[in-house]
């Protein structure tokens, strides 16, 4: 009886042992995995540049030329150029004009307005006029595109399709295949590089737009051009391997 009590006993060892080496196997084919990362860039050129414009009260001639008069006549010159004035607008639309301290005598006011063109050659033609109307606070702030989010998405869809690609390569190097994606994330979420621009005063483009010339200068690339902008992205994707 002790004998048989035994062998029973180390029969169920045995099939234990089985057993755990049965799911342990089980385990590792079912957590094998590969890990990737897609990366895609996309280069766009801007169609949407931001002009920030500072008009403030002035002396002339003993006679006060006020924001009412320059925005007015702004908006008059900006018209001439066929631009949108609903592309024209407060750069705060909460903010009024602030006051500020200029001489002991007298307050100026001064009001920030934000200006969005598409072109680099409509950036000429309206410093031009600033120039004319003696607004020389003015500036280029920033640079995008009015389809900007597609574009983004874009770059997403094709940084996962680089991960995919990579993953189905590596795998049937050693024989094996891509099975379903089990983790997805998203590494650096579209990055904008390479987004520097021309920025330049009114007063500096005085030099390029108030000559005889001024039709063959706009045209002159070298003159204003802005840089790409260049979306970048990075996915990193957990593939199953079957």
């Amino acid at each position: 009886m002790k004998t048989l009590k035994t062998i029973t006993i180390l029969t169920l060892l045995i099939t234990s042992l089985n057993l755990t080496g049965q799911i342990n196997t089980e385990i590792e084919t079912k957590d094998s995995y590969i890990e990737v990362i897609g990366m895609a860039e996309k280069e766009i050129a801007p169609d949407e540049i931001y002009i920030s414009i500072t008009i403030r009260e002035r002396i002339e001639n003993k006679e006060k030329i006020t924001i009412e008069k320059q925005e007015f006549d702004l908006k008059e010159a900006l018209k001439s150029l066929e631009i949108s004035l609903d592309n024209f607008s407060l750069s705060d639309a909460n903010a009024n004009y602030i006051r500020i301290k200029w001489t002991k005598k007298d307050v100026i006011a001064k009001s920030e307005y934000l200006l969005k063109v598409e072109n680099a050659m409509t950036i000429g033609k309206v410093f031009q006029k600033l120039n004319k109307l003696k607004i020389v606070d003015a500036h280029i702030s920033r640079v995008s595109h009015s389809k900007i989010l597609e574009f983004k998405k874009e770059v997403r869809i094709m940084a996962i399709k680089e991960a995919k690609e990579k993953a189905d390569y590596l795998l049937q190097a050693i024989g094996e295949q891509i099975g379903k994606a089990i983790k997805v994330n998203e590494i650096s979420p579209n990055s904008i590089e390479n987004d520097s621009y021309l920025n330049v005063r009114s007063n500096e483009f005085k030099r390029y737009y108030n000559s005889n010339d001024m039709v063959d200068k706009l045209n002159d690339s070298t003159i204003v051009q802005f840089q790409k902008i260049k979306l970048k992205t990075s996915i990193y994707v957990k593939f199953q391997i079957k």
